[in-house]
């Protein structure tokens, strides 16, 4: 239950005690609960911050400043809720309550005021450049969660604010980002308080006339069919899946599908996909967190594999189209040891070919 002193609480704080702790200590998320000890997610692991577990409904009893009665109501009704909400002067947070062995449990994730730039978040900014020149098709942000989709996302899309005159729609579950309008005109819909779910706004976003749209999550078959054909029909779409790399994101899409539509699905795909970004977040060295990319750009090779049903072929396309900006997960890792940012045994726990990234890291350290 030892943590740093300058991570303990006293032994009675409020919420705002432990979001001012974590933010001013960088922590990503927050875990509160009934019965348990709080805690905060500091370089990666789990730290306590208090030896005292909360009471029986304190933790609901704690969010009732910062989420409002409808939303408690709801989570009382659904056993579920994800929401988010500002402090002033502290930052956003993302939040999911939920119950668990009949006690209410609380993850809060902690978000900046305003999206970062893409040094910030170390995000190649020529990948960036490249993505938002392509006036139409789907753009895939993927990778577990908690590995960033979110904040990348966010970058990309106040960059597009910063430098285009167009007219961005957001669907999210929650709302993270706040942007403001600079260029671009953004409008935000969240799920369940602006509209009932992805697919129905999704239905009716065309008559909204955007340019750019984003998809929060494709999370079901209806969703990825209607941001297949909002992409086909002249339209920069942005969306996240849950898979760890763009040949199992590929794949995921596809699958999704009846049999005796997949290969029409593949030919629609082939033809509107750009790009596949599938992220981790590693600890850094010192302190904070490190981000990894595999970028996918889909060239006329790529978009063959895909029509001819060889996406187990496209990982040969990103090992050797270096120079066309695309990279395998492991060159990045090897790329991020070699330059002191993570360390060599962490890289290790996340790589997919142990013998591939020993091969990347001894070339690139010669």
């Amino acid at each position: 239950m030892s943590s740093p002193s300058h991570l303990h609480l006293e032994a009675k704080f409020k919420l705002l005690d432990i979001l001012n702790l974590a933010v001013s200590n960088k922590a990503s998320d927050i875990h509160l609960g009934d019965f348990v000890c709080p805690c905060i997610r500091w370089n990666g692991n789990l730290v306590f911050v208090s030896e005292h577990p909360f009471e029986k409904g304190q933790t609901l009893e704690m969010l009732k400043d910062y989420v409002s009665a409808e939303e408690i109501e709801k989570f009382k009704r659904e056993l579920e809720l994800d929401c988010s909400f500002g402090v002033k002067g502290v930052g956003r947070f993302r939040v999911n309550v939920f119950q668990q062995r009949g006690a209410v449990g609380c993850a809060i994730r902690a978000l900046p005021f305003e999206p970062l730039t893409f040094d910030q978040i170390g995000f190649p900014k020529p990948i960036a450049d490249y993505l938002i020149s392509k006036p139409t098709g789907l753009i895939l942000v993927t990778g577990a969660t908690g590995s960033g989709k979110t904040t990348t996302l966010a970058t990309i899309i106040d960059y597009i604010n910063e430098s285009e005159n167009c007219y961005i729609v957001t669907i999210e579950d929650p709302i993270e980002f706040i942007f403001k309008n600079k260029k671009s005109m953004i409008n935000q819909r969240e799920v369940g308080s602006d509209t009932h779910s992805f697919n129905e706004s999704l239905k009716h976003v065309l008559r909204q006339d955007p340019d750019v749209i984003l998809v929060g999550e494709m999370r079901d078959l209806e969703t990825i069919q209607i941001a297949l054909n909002v992409a086909e029909t002249g339209h920069l779409v942005f969306a996240t899946l849950h898979t760890p790399d763009a040949i199992q994101s590929i794949n995921r899409i596809i699958d999704v599908f009846p049999p005796d539509q997949q290969q029409q699905v593949r030919i629609q795909f082939s033809f509107v996909l750009q790009a596949v970004i599938s992220q981790q977040l590693l600890p850094k060295t010192g302190g904070g967190l490190a981000l990894a990319t595999e970028i996918l750009l889909a060239n006329p090779s790529v978009r063959a594999m895909i029509r001819e049903s060889k996406s187990h072929q496209i990982y040969s396309i990103l090992q050797t189209s270096t120079r066309d900006g695309m990279r395998t997960m492991n060159m990045s890792l090897a790329d991020l040891v070699k330059s002191g940012t993570i360390g060599k045994d962490v890289a290790l726990t996340r790589c997919m070919d142990i013998a591939e990234f020993e091969r990347l890291f001894q070339d690139k350290t010669k």
